[in-house]
Formats: C-alpha cells, sequence, structure tokens
C-alpha cells in the first residue's frame, strides 16, 4: 500500500496504477478513483501550487494536444470538450467538482503523484476534489481545480489512510524534497539502500515538526521508516 512520501520511480507509479501513464489528468482511472500528476518544478508545464501547509493543492488543466492547426497550445483555450463533442479531462473534473458543489454527488478521491526529478516521483496522497473554476492567464483561459487533503471521511476502507499517517505527512514543498534528494543521495541515510525509499520528517509533523525546511526531512527506506514510526531520534 503506497503512504503519502512515498518516492517511486515512473516504472514503479505505472505498476501501482495497472497503466502506461501518459498524461497529467486520469479521471477514473480505475474504479471510483482519479489520478492526477504534478509538478512544482520551476520549468514545470502548468501552474500547480500548494496551501494551507500542504492540505490543499491548485491544479492547473491540461492543454490541447500539439497539432498542425495548433502548433503552439499555449496560445489556445484550455479545452472543455474534443473535437468529436466529449469531455475532455478538463471537462470531467470540472464536472465532477461542480456535482460535489451541488451536493449531487461525494468528492471526488483523486491520488496525487509529483514529480521532484526525472525519473523520480513522490506520492503525496489521497485528495478530495472540491472546487472547480476558470480564470485567465497570459491571454487565455485555463482551468484551475481545487483539491484537498483527504480526511478518510468518505474513503472506501481499501483506500484509506491513517490519520497518523496524514499528520506525519503534510506536503512537503518541492525545493525541499530536491535538497533533501541531493543531500542525501537518493539513498536511505540509516543503510545506504536506494529502494522503497520515504520523505520521513525527523520531528514528525504531528509533534510540531516543520516539512518546510530541509534541516527537518530525512530519506529512510521503508525498513528504517517503519522501525522509526512517529519518534523522535
Amino acid at each position: 500500500m503506497m503512504h503519502p512520501g512515498d518516492v517511486i520511480s515512473y516504472l514503479e507509479m505505472c505498476l501501482e496504477e495497472g497503466v502506461a501513464l501518459q498524461r497529467g489528468m486520469n479521471y477514473h482511472l480505475r474504479g471510483n478513483t482519479s489520478v492526477i500528476l504534478m509538478s512544482l518544478r520551476p520549468n514545470a508545464p502548468y501552474s500547480d501550487r500548494i496551501e494551507n501547509n500542504g492540505e490543499t493543492l491548485i491544479y492547473e488543466g491540461h492543454d490541447v494536444s500539439r497539432t498542425s492547426d495548433t502548433p503552439i497550445p499555449k496560445n489556445v483555450d484550455q479545452p472543455y470538450k474534443t473535437v468529436g463533442g466529449t469531455l475532455t479531462q478538463n471537462g470531467l473534473f470540472f464536472e465532477a467538482a461542480k456535482r460535489f458543489q451541488r451536493r449531487k454527488r461525494g468528492a471526488e478521491h483523486v491520488k496525487v503523484y509529483e514529480k521532484v526529478r526525472t525519473g523520480v516521483w513522490v506520492f503525496n496522497g489521497l485528495f478530495n476534489l472540491v472546487d472547480a473554476w476558470q480564470e485567465k492567464s497570459d491571454g487565455r483561459q485555463v482551468y484551475k481545480f481545487k483539491l484537498e487533503l483527504n480526511s478518510n471521511a468518505d474513503v472506501p476502507r481499501n483506500e484509506r489512510i491513517s490519520e497518523q499517517t496524514l499528520e506525519h505527512n503534510r506536503l512537503i514543498p518541492p525545493s525541499v524534497k530536491l535538497e533533501v534528494w541531493k543531500r542525501d543521495k537518493g539513498r536511505c541515510v540509516k543503510c545506504g539502500s536506494a529502494d522503497n525509499l520515504h520523505f520521513d520528517h525527523i520531528i514528525p509533523f504531528s509533534k510540531g515538526g516543520s516539512s518546510l525546511v530541509a534541516s527537518n526531512i530525512q530519506i529512510l527506506c521503508a525498513r528504517h521508516n517503519i522501525a522509526k514510526k512517529d519518534n523522535i531520534e
């Protein structure tokens, strides 16, 4: 079972989801859970951001595909429907958010993966899709989606993440993740393993530890992360 903060490769991410992930937005990829891929790096193609100490994610919708008719996707509005009239991923997520707001349906459950560097991803956890809107950006209309860290209220039992895990793993800013990854050389600080890695709070978030400074974050393998649990070393 994946836990927030787990570091995985692209292949492991695809194996976890049971499909080769080719796009950033994946509505109802398996069952009733959706998947989005995000990046907060300076050169990221979309303007995603985190707020409220990692509990809220503002995710930008995706552009049209590059074609001979649309050689520069960033010059046109992000699409709600395809040429054939079906909803795009933007449209599917937008409608799901509006159904939730109209109380026609519970919040869409969305698994969020964040790209740290080429080939390296982090599972950020399970979020609820609670709002969506359009806004002007560089002379065009883009979609924005608001997701909040899941509190387990309506999550199926096999998708639940413990409250301790949620408290222990508030989103760590990408700059901190990258700094820690470089400092710890992508290996467990205890044994040097490069497998089953996890970003760990040295002083747990639930005990006042910060997610915002690299000095409070370290990389542990699964064995040492489980052994540490919520202890302060």
